[in-house]
């Protein structure tokens, strides 16, 4: 209980005394008339009560107001800080919630284009299963990434395709080798049905018939090559049948052993995208042999032709230091001449003019060097 609470039950209870003492002075019998002395002290000091009362009252109410005041300034100071955290904490979770929202949608439009990635993707997919189930363009899909792999390992005038052979077939490549080998047919296959088969199979008896038809679809590949594309004195003695997968290729030889035999017999080399780049690399070595030897007579030619000029560099080397010698010689003659008249000179010079008519002035006629003149 607060303070102003004590003050108000304390005041309450003096009241409630002195009304009681006042009904009890109201109810006394009276002894004799006239005025009772004792209840106009009584009421004097009930006067003085009241009056002191009044203050008393007064003064609480001036204390109540101004905790009163206190009190709102108290509650005015926490509600404006309740607002100021309440609007900060408002502040900060709208910047968090703009970066959340910022970061979502940034996520969302990274989403959404793999989802158009994906789209595109299941498209092309699409596309790529209906070229793969139909033969001819399955076998246009073969021809154009045998193509890819040729015009990029070999020179322009190695190759040739769709070329016309003397038995009216049209190899889908031809490798422009010299004899020997000779030519060379590239023709693509690709067996899919078979495969797929054989990777459908559920049961042991399925997966051997799947494997009896995918042997018979390559074996019949291999003889058509064979007796289509290997011509005697036209052609290599031996073909290329190019699988555009590699899964095909590795199965093919994992576990058809008898088949790629098979093809050793009938001089076709099964290729996959992998292994004929690697035998391209060795057809453009042997191309490159080849022209080294085209080309070797001509460098022995260039040879004998630089020997010979090697050998006129000599003679006329020999003829300059001839010359040279004997230029040597010159020069050696003419500062032997010079020295000579330098002496002369001098002599000259140390004449005096007073000697006497005849006098020996030390001008006798020098003496010739070797092969000179004086």
């Amino acid at each position: 209980m607060s303070f102003g609470g004590i003050e108000a039950v304390a005041l309450a209870a003096v009241v409630g005394a002195i009304a009681a003492a006042v009904a009890w002075l109201a109810a006394r019998p009276k002894a004799q008339p006239g005025p009772d002395p004792l209840l106009g002290e009584l009421a004097g000091r009930l006067a003085q009560m009241a009056e002191t009362q009044a203050a008393s009252q007064a003064m609480l109410a001036e204390r109540m107001q101004a905790q009163e005041r206190a009190l709102a300034k108290a509650m005015d100071d926490r509600l404006a800080e309740v607002t100021r955290r309440v609007g900060e904490g408002l502040t900060v979770s709208a910047e968090k919630t703009a970066a959340t929202l910022h970061d979502l949608r940034e996520r969302l439009a990274v989403i959404d284009a793999a989802q158009q990635n994906l789209t595109a993707l299941s498209t092309q997919v699409v596309g790529l299963q209906d070229i793969l189930s139909n033969k001819q363009a399955r076998g246009a899909f073969g021809e154009v990434q045998m193509h890819d792999i040729v015009t990029a390992a070999l020179p322009s005038d190695a190759y040739a395709f769709q070329a016309s052979l003397s038995n009216g077939r049209r190899a889908d490549c031809l490798l422009l080798l010299p004899n020997p080998p000779g030519p060379i047919v590239i023709d693509a296959k690709f067996p899919l049905d078979g495969y797929q088969a054989l990777r459908d199979c559920g049961d042991d008896a399925a997966r051997k018939v799947a494997q009896r038809r995918f042997a018979d679809d390559v074996l019949k590949h291999i003889k058509d090559i064979s007796s289509r594309y290997i011509i005697a004195g036209e052609t290599a003695e031996s073909a290329l049948m190019f699988l555009p997968s590699e899964a095909v290729y590795a199965e093919l030889h994992a576990s058809f052993r008898s088949v790629i035999e098979e093809s050793y017999r009938h001089r076709v080399w099964i290729v996959s995208p992998t292994t004929l780049m690697a035998t391209l690399n060795t057809v453009r070595a042997v191309l490159k042999d080849v022209q080294m030897r085209k080309q070797a007579g001509r460098i022995q030619k260039e040879v004998g032709s630089l020997l010979e000029d090697v050998v006129r560099l000599d003679d006329r080397l020999k003829k300059l230091f001839t010359h040279i010698g004997q230029a040597q010689a010159d020069v050696g003659l003419v500062q032997t001449s010079m020295s000579k008249i330098t002496s002369r000179a001098e002599k000259i010079e140390a004449v005096q003019l007073g000697a006497p008519e005849g006098a020996d002035l030390g001008l006798a006629p020098p003496e010739a060097a070797p092969g000179e003149t004086v």
